[in-house]
């Protein structure tokens, strides 16, 4: 039996914004990644009104997707189910620092981070092959727990990224060229082991444009 998953990631922190990378470090929302789960909920309350089903709600145990998972649930009047294995990827001694100082602090690790290497870890985190093997067991127990249901699950950009690629059979050093937005809805259908991606990126439920995960900075304007 087919159980459908609808992947979201977290709303916006401070530290998206200015691409710091967090990792697992405890970042709140920050007030428009607040307004932005609050608008998730409503979206997701009135398809549930209008015959959509949903029988659980997970969330990553950060308090980032936490805070994203809480109105759902509240609207729903559903509980938020934490799974630690949801997490973002540990970026270890790389987390609390943007990619300019990742280079200036550990040029060498920098160097090789830049290859796409997947067994690549940053001192005391996790390579990005150790990173979707862990995503992809947390997934599973969620797939077997629900049979012909559909849950949603509230993670991280990382999270999603590793989604995507079981999904479309993606190599894990393959660039990305598709989107990981703050509080979009993300689905996702799992049966015999497989993964269909049914929609991706879908953030129609916001009224001002949601931020990318990435670690590049933007130019401020008229730099």
């Amino acid at each position: 039996m087919t159980a459908q998953i609808l992947f979201i990631r977290h709303g916006e922190t401070d530290w998206n914004r200015i691409k710091r990378i967090q990792g697992h470090i405890e970042i709140p929302l920050a007030a428009v990644g607040l307004a932005q789960a609050q608008h998730l909920a409503r979206r997701i309350a009135a398809e549930v009104r209008n015959g959509a089903r949903l029988d659980a709600i997970y969330s990553s145990d950060l308090q980032r997707a936490r805070q994203t998972a809480q109105p759902i649930a509240d609207a729903l009047g559903l509980p938020v189910l934490l799974r630690e294995g949801m997490r973002e990827r540990s970026y270890g001694a790389f987390q609390g620092h943007d990619s300019d100082e990742i280079a200036e602090r550990f040029p060498d690790e920098y160097a090789h981070w830049q290859t796409r290497d997947p067994g690549f870890a940053p001192p005391e985190g996790e390579s990005q092959r150790v990173f979707y093997h862990r995503v992809l067991h947390a997934i599973e127990p969620l797939v077997a727990a629900h049979p012909g249901g559909r849950i949603a699950c509230v993670a991280h950009g990382g999270v999603l990224d590793c989604v995507r690629r079981f999904a479309c059979g993606l190599s894990l050093d393959a660039p990305r060229d598709y989107t990981l937005l703050n509080t979009s809805v993300n689905v996702v259908d799992f049966a015999d082991g497989r993964a269909t991606i049914v929609s991706w990126g879908d953030v129609s439920h916001l009224d001002t444009p949601s931020a990318d995960d990435s670690f590049k900075k933007v130019p401020e304007p008229g730099r």
